[in-house]
């Protein structure tokens, strides 16, 4: 299982009891994690991408937790 690794890798700080206050969240990414079939290109997707690409690669089934995550970690944005 990959999931810190890839948060690490798409740049979601996992310090700071980050992962703590995700609560349900992460506990649906975990267990998506667990149940994916794309584990092997997970790892070879982890293996050859560089650190903080900010992208979550389409075979992942956590892209939609892990774009939110990363909008949050941004913080609110203005609109004009």
């Amino acid at each position: 299982m990959y999931i810190g690794e890839m948060m690490d890798r798409i740049g979601i700080e996992r310090g700071e009891g980050v992962v703590a206050r995700l609560g349900l969240t992460y506990a649906v990414a975990f267990r998506r994690c667990v149940a994916c079939s794309s584990k092997q290109a997970c790892r070879e997707w982890l293996d050859r991408t560089r650190p903080r690409m900010g992208f979550v690669p389409c075979f992942c089934p956590n892209a939609d937790i892990f774009h939110e995550l990363r909008l949050n970690q941004l913080g609110p944005r203005s609109v004009i």
